[in-house]
């Protein structure tokens, strides 16, 4: 099994360990793969909905009492192209991430999605909304905030996706800033 070391600085400080590659490449590819099934199931089962799907009762009634941003989901509730926007993003979120197409800014687009519900949850001002319901800061929006930015930094789609394909392409190699998006 080939292990390499790796050494960098993280806040200051030089970090050294060994690591071994294919399991590294193993666990984020399963993790690529589970993180775009979440969105895929969530904006299909949305989409597929038999009466239909709407984010306007959440965002009218379930946000907390004191939400800092209340005023702003009130006014995106019953918003149409709110509904149509989280459904096909979703989706096609999900379907980058398990063909690893695109995976830096779709990584990027789910993260922020992410701290938009995230955003949805808090109680009270900003100081005074934690704990949301369900943990102090940390609840799953911020778990998957933080695994879709680790995907990205990563660039997991060059792992079994299309983005190690197309990082190869004369398209890519003539626009550099291409590779920003891919990954």
């Amino acid at each position: 099994m080939a292990t390499r070391e790796f050494e960098g600085t993280l806040f200051g400080q030089t970090v050294r360990f060994r690591y071994s590659q294919r399991w590294i490449a193993y666990a984020i590819f399963i993790l690529r793969i589970v993180m775009g099934w979440i969105f895929l199931q969530a904006g299909l089962e949305k989409l597929l909905a038999p009466e239909g799907w709407t984010a306007a009762g959440y965002l009218a009634n379930a946000v907390p009492p004191g939400n800092p941003l209340a005023g702003v989901w009130e006014m995106l509730a019953g918003q149409a192209w709110v509904d149509e926007l989280n459904i096909w993003v979703q989706i096609l979120i999900g379907i980058a991430l398990i063909t690893g197409t695109a995976v830096r800014f779709s990584a990027f687009w789910g993260a922020l999605m992410m701290i938009l519900y995230w955003l949805t949850a808090l109680q009270g001002g900003l100081l005074q909304g934690l704990p949301l319901e369900h943990g102090w800061v940390v609840d799953d929006h911020i778990v998957y905030a933080a695994l879709l930015f680790g995907l990205g930094a990563f660039g997991a789609g060059r792992i079994l996706g299309v983005d190690r394909w197309l990082e190869n392409t004369q398209l890519v190699e003539n626009n550099e800033w291409l590779k920003a998006f891919l990954g």
